[in-house]
């Protein structure tokens, strides 16, 4: 094989070019490493230049346009460029290496080199670009990508005075499907869900996978009652059909959380936030939905007050301004305190308690329960080691049933101090005990093991069924106040609660009834076997227990176990 065929095989062809001449002379193969360009195009550099992309420039202006000077060993460069035969026809990649020599004026005369094909890098190339701006799943950009148009679009619709509607479209209970089928079914309806939302853009608009389950959309030119159109639009295009997958038929739906802009965003960050919280309330709502944020003097004051609160939980946790409210739990019996629930409050900076005098939902709702929880804690155990006469219950939130630093807190006090745990009842809301009954009831084990007391708050608020009391091993359950307060008026309340004692004492397990008004109810609830109640007739919750830690008590018993109540 002669050399011009080896350099064929290997995609390459050698080249010389009279530049002052306009002529080009090939090495033998050319027309094998260039099947479909004419022998005319290769003949001249003007016609070859005709047929190069994007620029038919490019090899003129690599050579004529350089800088550097010939010191008679010719100056090296090279280039990249695409040839195109016809506009229907695929692109062919070169990258051509040579060394143009110049003249006896200095100026480029001639060149020598080789040329290249490399069709093969350039298209790996393109595909790692690809890559790198689009969603490998539905082939749309990604997120990064996406959030570059919105912020191209947000410049646009300043420059030109024009409007805009950006949409998150959320796939509804994907979760659930993936859960129920895998991921590669839930994989086929994300990619389903984004052709039929392509299918129904207008050109110019912009689509993007902004995250597992959401697409961003960018609707160009739109205002604010075309994106209430369009929006419905996507959903019914969504909702419309079925997805087909490997397994079987799915019905898919999707919720919109949308914004009209600039009315409404006019940075990138406002579309975002008030894009994603109109979904999030959206979803709240109704899934399948559209929703279209609106500005609100009402949530913008909630926002500012809930900022305000925060700072304030934070410095009164940091300065020791949480304190207990003690509200008594007695025996309906005797009427003698049994134990004490213990409430937070809140001191402010000048003494006086508010804000609101039970903090928790706020705390809750604004994310610092977990830090409050961890001071209500070591509250409660000061109490309880300062007075060995004293039971005292505690309120727990739903998450620190599985914060593992709460359980490690816990039980480093108790074995610093003995016979604490013996005298504490945890509360947990009903809530938590249907969210995952096996973490809940290992929780309830170890706080078990220890000595303490498991009590469950609200019961009949949520669905716990009696089989799970019975499961986790609860000693009381505090029947929920919005039914005691009425036991008087509402015949359905007196047999809902009258019905919630009778079963629990089936199990041995001690009722309290919440929020008792007056005689009247205590004597229905005696009565009907309860065990202990609280609310206003017994006494609402206060900043002591009416009474020094060296009161007298009288012996109580809760669920099997003898308690000491402090006057």
């Amino acid at each position: 094989m002669d050399a011009a065929s080896l350099l064929a095989v290997l995609g390459q062809a050698t080249f010389a070019w009279d530049i002052a001449g306009d002529t080009l002379r090939w090495s033998d193969d050319i027309a094998r490493l260039l099947p479909d360009i004419p022998p005319a195009a290769l003949r001249t550099a003007s016609a070859f230049a005709a047929l190069i992309e994007p620029s038919s420039t490019v090899r003129s202006a690599a050579v004529l346009g350089a800088q550097a000077v010939d010191d008679g060993q010719g100056v090296p460069y090279r280039l990249e460029y695409g040839v195109r035969v016809r506009t229907s026809a695929p692109m062919i990649w070169i990258e051509e290496c040579g060394c143009w020599f110049a003249g006896a004026d200095g100026r480029p005369r001639r060149a020598e080199g080789m040329i290249r094909i490399n069709n093969e890098r350039h298209a790996r190339d393109e595909q790692l670009l690809k890559l790198s701006q689009n969603d490998p799943l539905t082939g749309e950009l990604n997120r990064t990508c996406f959030i570059a148009a919105l912020a191209d679009a947000v410049e646009d619709s300043a420059r030109f005075r024009t409007s805009f509607a950006f949409m998150l479209v959320g796939i509804d209970h994907l979760a659930r499907l993936n859960d129920a089928f895998g991921h590669e079914i839930t994989d086929e309806v994300i990619l389903e869900s984004a052709k039929r939302i392509r299918a129904r853009l207008r050109g110019g608009d912009v689509l993007g996978r902004f995250s597992g389950n959401k697409f961003g959309l960018i609707l160009k030119n739109c205002s604010a009652d075309d994106m209430i159109v369009a929006g419905e639009r996507f959903l019914a295009g969504i909702r419309g059909e079925v997805v087909s997958t490997r397994l079987g038929p799915v019905a898919v739906t999707a919720t919109i959380g949308a914004v009209s802009a600039p009315r409404h965003a006019r940075t990138v960050d406002e579309a975002l936030s008030r894009t994603q919280e109109t979904l999030d309330r959206a979803k709240r709502r109704r899934h399948g939905s559209l929703m279209a944020w609106q500005p609100s003097a009402e949530r913008d004051a909630r926002r500012r007050l809930n900022i305000r609160v925060t700072d304030e939980i934070v410095a009164a946790l940091n300065e020791r301004r949480i304190v207990m409210a003690y509200e008594p739990v007695v025996a309906v019996a005797t009427r003698e305190v049994a134990f004490h629930e213990c409430l937070v409050r809140m001191r402010q900076e000048d003494g006086e308690y508010g804000l609101p005098p039970d903090i928790v939902p706020v705390a809750e709702r604004l994310g610092l329960i977990r830090l409050v929880d961890h001071r209500v804690l070591e509250l409660v155990v000061e109490e309880l080691a300062a007075d060995p006469s004293v039971r005292l219950s505690l309120n727990i939130s739903p998450d620190t049933t599985m914060d593992p630093d709460w359980w490690a807190r816990w039980e480093a006090l108790m074995r610093a101090h003995p016979g604490v745990a013996e005298r504490m009842i945890v509360e947990i809301t009903e809530t938590v005990a249907i969210q995952d009954i096996d973490d809940l009831r290992g929780f309830v084990t170890r706080l078990k093991n220890f000595g303490s007391r498991i009590a469950i708050d609200d019961f009949g608020a949520g669905y716990t069924s009696f089989r799970n009391l019975r499961r986790l091993g609860v000693d009381i359950v505090k029947i929920d106040g919005a039914f005691v307060q009425n036991v008087m008026r509402s015949s359905d309340d007196r047999a809902f609660v009258q019905t919630l004692i009778d079963l629990a004492h089936r199990l041995d397990i001690r009722t309290v009834a919440e929020w008792v008004q007056d005689e009247e109810a205590a004597t229905l609830l005696q009565g009907w076997g309860c065990d202990y109640i609280q609310g206003r007739l017994t006494g609402l919750a206060a900043l002591s227990r009416s009474g020094s830690r060296a009161a007298s008590a009288q012996p109580a018993v809760i669920g099997g176990f003898t308690t000491t109540s402090a006057r």
